[in-house]
C-alpha cells in the first residue's frame, strides 16, 4: 500500500464523517464538503492502487532496473 492509497482512504472516512455529520445538523454545506472529499479520496485511492498495479505483476521491476 503506497502513500497515495493510504491518503485515499484517510479522506474518505474523514469525508465520510463530514457528511454524516452535516446531515444529522442539518448543515448542507458540510454535507457538501463530505462528499466533495469522500470523492477526492476515491481518486486518490485509484491513483494508488494504478501506481501498485507494476510493483504487484513483477516485485523486482525496481531492482531489476538498476541492474547492468
Amino acid at each position: 500500500m503506497n502513500k497515495d492509497r493510504l491518503n485515499g482512504t484517510l479522506d474518505q472516512v474523514v469525508g465520510s464523517a463530514k457528511r454524516k455529520a452535516g446531515k444529522w445538523t442539518g448543515d448542507t454545506r458540510l454535507q457538501v464538503a463530505g462528499i466533495a472529499q469522500q470523492v477526492k479520496g476515491k481518486l486518490e485511492s485509484a491513483l494508488g492502487q494504478i501506481k501498485d498495479r507494476p510493483v504487484q505483476a513483477n516485485p523486482d521491476a525496481k531492482t531489476q532496473s538498476t541492474r547492468t
